[in-house]
C-alpha cells in the first residue's frame, strides 16, 4: 500500500513510549496537526479563504471573509473533542498496532479514560479504516461466511430451530474477495443469492479474470459475466485442485476475522458489523507495513478525513 505523508522523525516512533514522549503536551500536538494539515498557510475550513488571523482563544483562528472561528480540529475525527490530543494519538497508535484489535475495556485502562469514551474513540478511528470502493481485484478467491453465535453453545431454551448451516435467522452473511496480490474486500450482504453476489463481483473484479470459489451453486453463473470460473469441492474433502486452485487464502481471512471478534470483541452486532469488517480488511491489507507506517497511515487519514468545504457552523 502506498501513501504520501511527510512527517518529521515519524519513522522513529515505533513504540508507545516514543509517541507519548514526542507528543508530550497539547501545544505540541496542535502545532503538529497544523503543520501537517496546512503547512505554512492556514486555510479556513468553511470557505477556503487563506486570509485568516489568530483569535484571542488558544489554538483558534478567525477567517477575515466569513468571520468564522475555527481550529485545526474542524473536519477531522478530533472535532469537538474534550479528550486531550495526546491520548488521541496514543489511541491511534494502540489501535493501529494491535494485530487482532483492542477492546474498549483495555483501551480505557491503557489511556485512563472511561469505557464509553474508549468505545467512541475506537469507532472514530475505525471510520478511518473504511474500505476503498474503487479498488480493482484481479485473479480472485471468493467465499462467504456467516457471523453470529453458535447454536450448539446456547442454552437449550435459547436455541432457535432451523438455524443449522446457512441460516439468516440468527446470523449475518458476509461476502469476501481476495485477489492474487493479497488485496481483500469484505462486505456485509443481505443474502448469498446470485442477484446479490454477482453485482459485487462485477464491481470489484476485473473482467475476464479467474475467479476461484467453493462449490456453492450461485457461482456457476460466473462464466455468463465473462469470468473464468474454477471451484474446489469441499464436500468431497478436496481443498486444492491439481493445478493449485484453492480458496485457502480467503478462508484464512475469515479465520483472522473470527479470532478478532471472538477473542477480542466477543460480541459484534449486525448493525456495526461492517465497521469491524473494515477493520479486519485494513489489518490484512497492511500486514507488510512497519509499525510506524501503520501509525502514520491512520494519522494521515485522521488529519485529512475532511476533503470538502462543508457547513460546520456548530464546529469548534
Amino acid at each position: 500500500m502506498e501513501f504520501n505523508f511527510n512527517i518529521e522523525k515519524f519513522g522513529k516512533l515505533s513504540s508507545l513510549i516514543q509517541v507519548a514522549t514526542y507528543f508530550s503536551n497539547e501545544d505540541l500536538c496542535y502545532n503538529y496537526l497544523e503543520k501537517q494539515r496546512w503547512g505554512t498557510t492556514i486555510v479556513c475550513p468553511y470557505c477556503g479563504c487563506v486570509h485568516t488571523y489568530k483569535s484571542s482563544e488558544n489554538h483558534r483562528y478567525k477567517c477575515s471573509q466569513c468571520n468564522h472561528k475555527f481550529s485545526v480540529l474542524v473536519g477531522t475525527i478530533f472535532q469537538n473533542t474534550k479528550l486531550p490530543l495526546q491520548k488521541w494519538f496514543m489511541a491511534i497508535y494502540l489501535i493501529a498496532t494491535h494485530k487482532k484489535g483492542i477492546a474498549s475495556t483495555q483501551l480505557a485502562i491503557d489511556l485512563d479514560i472511561t469505557q464509553k469514551t474508549a468505545w467512541f474513540v475506537l469507532h472514530k478511528v475505525r471510520s478511518l479504516m473504511k474500505q476503498d470502493e474503487n479498488i480493482t481485484l484481479y485473479h480472485t478467491q471468493c467465499d462467504e461466511v456467516y457471523m453470529g453465535g453458535r447454536e450448539k453453545n446456547k442454552h437449550q431454551t435459547k436455541k432457535t430451530k432451523g438455524t443449522q448451516g446457512r441460516s439468516y435467522k440468527t446470523k449475518t452473511p458476509v461476502f469476501g474477495m481476495l485477489d492474487m496480490f493479497g488485496n481483500a474486500v469484505a462486505l456485509k450482504v443481505q443474502d448469498t443469492k446470485a442477484n446479490t453476489l454477482m453485482p459485487i463481483i462485477c464491481k470489484y473484479v476485473y473482467p475476464n479474470c479467474k475467479v476461484w470459489t467453493d462449490e456453492l451453486g450461485v457461482y456457476k453463473q460466473l462464466p455468463k459475466y465473462g469470468y473464468r470460473h474454477e471451484f474446489v469441492q469441499h464436500k468431497t474433502n478436496k481443498f486444492v485442485l491439481n493445478n493449485g486452485v484453492n480458496t485457502n487464502a480467503i478462508e484464512g481471512l475469515w479465520g483472522q476475522l473470527k479470532r478478532m471478534v471472538w477473542g477480542v470483541y466477543h460480541n459484534v452486532s449486525s448493525q456495526h458489523l461492517q465497521h469491524y469488517l473494515d477493520e479486519a480488511v485494513f489489518r490484512h491489507n497492511t500486514l507488510d507495513l512497519q509499525v510506524c507506517d501503520k501509525f502514520a497511515l491512520l494519522f494521515s487519514k485522521a488529519v485529512g478525513v475532511c476533503t470538502e468545504m462543508v457547513d460546520l457552523r456548530r464546529a469548534n
